[in-house]
């Protein structure tokens, strides 16, 4: 199933409490829990004035109804179309060397 990145533009995100971030994270979950099993959220990361995060949907359109549902804003939807991290290089190593 593809995995999207959602970018939320929330002005003074880092400033919220604990309380809001719980509050929104409970919003979200009771919105996953009415659209079923066929979207996941991973994770989400908070920032000066932006919450990014990570979901793994079938298509967009699923991404975009649980942000109309929660009543969170979803400026960008994108889809995940590769995943690198250090052990990528590890693998060019690999391959040079043979």
């Amino acid at each position: 199933m593809p995995k999207y990145i959602i970018e939320r533009e929330i002005p003074n995100t880092a400033a919220l409490s604990a309380a809001d971030l719980t509050g929104i994270a409970q919003r979200s979950c009771a919105v996953l829990r009415q659209l079923g099993p066929g979207i996941q959220w991973v994770q989400s990361f908070v920032t000066e004035d932006k919450i990014t995060c990570v979901y793994i949907a079938p298509n967009a359109e699923v991404i975009r109804e649980h942000a109309r549902l929660g009543g969170f804003p979803a400026d960008r939807v994108l889809e995940v179309s590769s995943i690198i991290d250090p052990t990528t290089a590890e693998s060019d190593e690999l391959a040079a060397a043979v």
